[in-house]
């Protein structure tokens, strides 16, 4: 499985010189394009969704498509979520297959900047998730001409930036330089002293905002400055535009005929990208270290002590309620034996995003009071195991059960 863990790819790239595009999507044009793109120049890849863009799509149904994209891709991708604006976006994101986060509280005060990121941070290692987080501002919008969005540009500073990683543990973070979300007016002033300086005082890879617009020789300073990671949409953005406007131009109408060659269009965009940025070349490399993204599931086969179905009917409803909600759990599942001559009645199937998530669901309040209060009092014959599950023919990734008798 070709999902790796973002956390080691972009070490990867922060200690060997280059940085990992990470490509905002939008539509399934988008993530067919940028796919390409990393096939064809056999690149690791970030497959990102900006919460600002949520309004233009159904979240949960794209996520299926670029979980599913990433799954069989030959090359590694992460997948991640662009500009988080709370704790419960994040979560809800890691539930639907993010396997990094960025929470981004850069438009308010140093402290408030520091308890959110904390907070998100706090959720989400527990969970195996790498986070990224913003310090200073990057004015604009992804997609849209900058001066139409005005805020004033907070240029990073050195010694915040210091204190703040050493206050939240974020793994990424992302600096404002000079760059601008969205196209900009005018030629970029970037403080290259700046990012020296920030690269030097810390041990974690850096990320920009704003990548649309800079020249070769500017990405290549940057990338020795310590960005790994380079977020880029609005070029994407205007070469899906134009082609467009040139099928409207010769008359190829109707949705199909208006959408024809636009994912080709994002795909050479992005693949020029990922050469220009050195990640071109670097996927087998990048697969050999980094590890695979593989979910973990926690199956309980049990009997109950009561024959009373309603009351057992409710624990297993009340159980899909609650477990459903703790962070690193993605989906739920409550059955009953098909054939009568089973050993065991009952199943519980808890699907984690990750084996850190095994600790911190057994730990977490609300399972706790959970399997103490409903289910451990009627389930005391009972198997759990927990295994990461390999999917189709992915032969190269390794199982590990382990039994417990703890639910």
């Amino acid at each position: 499985m070709p999902l790796v863990n973002m956390k080691q790819m972009l070490n990867h790239a922060h200690a060997n010189g280059y940085a990992v595009g990470a490509f905002d999507v939008v539509s399934l044009d988008f993530v067919t394009g940028v796919m390409a793109a990393a096939e064809q120049t056999a690149s690791p890849v970030i497959l990102s969704l900006a919460e600002s863009h949520f309004q233009h799509y159904d979240f949960e149904l794209l996520m299926a498509a670029v979980e599913t994209a990433a799954k069989r891709a030959a090359v590694p991708v992460a997948i991640h979520l662009d500009h988080g604006e709370s704790l419960e976006s994040a979560i809800d994101s890691i539930r639907l297959g993010c396997n990094g986060v960025m929470v981004d509280a850069s438009h308010t005060s140093f402290e408030e900047n520091v308890e959110t990121t904390a907070q998100v941070v706090s959720m989400a290692q527990a969970c195996g998730i790498p986070v990224e987080g913003e310090l200073g501002y990057v004015p604009g919008v992804e997609g849209e001409d900058a001066e139409q969005h005005p805020g004033e540009m907070i240029y990073t500073s050195v010694d915040e930036a210091r204190q703040f990683v050493a206050l939240t543990g974020v793994d990424f973070l992302a600096v404002s330089i000079g760059t601008v979300h969205g196209r900009m007016k005018g030629d970029p002033n970037l403080d290259f002293e700046r990012l020296q300086q920030i690269n030097q005082s810390l041990a974690v890879p850096l990320v920009l905002h704003g990548g649309t617009g800079l020249s070769e020789e500017q990405y290549q300073r940057l990338i020795e400055n310590g960005i790994a990671k380079i977020n880029y949409y609005t070029a994407l953005a205007d070469a899906a535009g134009a082609c467009v406007g040139r099928n409207a131009a010769q008359n190829l109408l109707g949705y199909t005929g208006l959408m024809q060659g636009v994912s080709d269009a994002i795909h050479q965009e992005a693949a020029r990208c990922m050469s220009l940025w050195g990640s071109a070349g670097r996927a087998s490399e990048v697969l050999a270290e980094c590890d695979p993204w593989l979910p973990v599931e926690h199956l309980i086969i049990y009997n109950t002590s009561i024959d009373d179905e309603q009351q057992i009917n409710h624990m297993m409803e009340e159980g899909r309620r609650v477990l459903s909600a703790i962070p690193g759990v993605r989906r739920v599942f409550t059955g009953d034996a098909v054939q009568e001559s089973a050993g065991y009645r009952y199943t519980w199937l808890v699907k984690f995003c990750h084996p850190a998530v095994i600790d911190s669901y057994r730990e977490h309040v609300d399972h706790v009071a959970f399997a103490d209060g409903f289910f451990r009092p009627i389930a005391g014959d009972r198997i759990s195991i927990d295994y990461q599950a390999v999917e189709g023919d992915e032969r190269s990734a390794t199982t590990d059960g382990k039994a417990k008798m703890s639910a």
